[in-house]
């Protein structure tokens, strides 16, 4: 299998990341194509270093590691113990937006959460998953927190 037919979802420890890794989750098993979960340090990554013990400068070691344990937070939530066959997780440094953009390039589809953790509380959509739906190199799905309710009343 190519590197193109890959799904890759954007992951940042937030509800709406965790609520797009589950449809993220449930299309790659429907397409039998392996599923690509992504998370994005950047240089000014406060959320990360909020999760780090006080009095300390964090490390990019302390960072990625912070980072591999919110993702294994966020697996947890959205698959418990039953993860999707061919999952694999990478920390990535750099911009999120660019990031997942550049990572677009061989997707067969990203996947993002409407929000995450940053940004205004009453914007519709962040700025994220607006950069990725805007520049992507392949189909973008933007899910919102309430995707897994309307999955459970069909």
């Amino acid at each position: 299998m190519n590197g193109d037919q890959r799904i890759v979802v954007g992951v940042d420890g937030s509800e709406f990341s965790t609520t797009a890794l589950r449809v993220a989750g449930r299309m790659s098993t429907s397409l039998n194509v392996p599923l690509e979960v992504i998370t994005c340090l950047g240089t000014s990554d406060f959320f990360l270093a909020s999760h780090l013990p006080e009095d300390s400068t964090p490390t990019t070691t302390q960072l990625e590691e912070t980072a591999k344990r919110l993702v294994d937070q966020a697996l947890e939530r959205a698959f418990g113990e039953t993860r999707p066959e061919g999952l694999t997780r990478s920390v990535k440094f750099g911009a999120p937006a660019k990031v997942l953009v550049d990572e677009s390039q061989n997707a067969q589809l990203l996947v993002v959460g409407r929000r995450g953790k940053g940004g205004f509380l009453h914007q519709v959509m962040g700025s994220v998953s607006g950069a990725c739906a805007a520049h992507a190199h392949c189909p973008v799905v933007v899910v919102g927190q309430g995707a897994d309710d309307r999955r459970s009343t069909e």
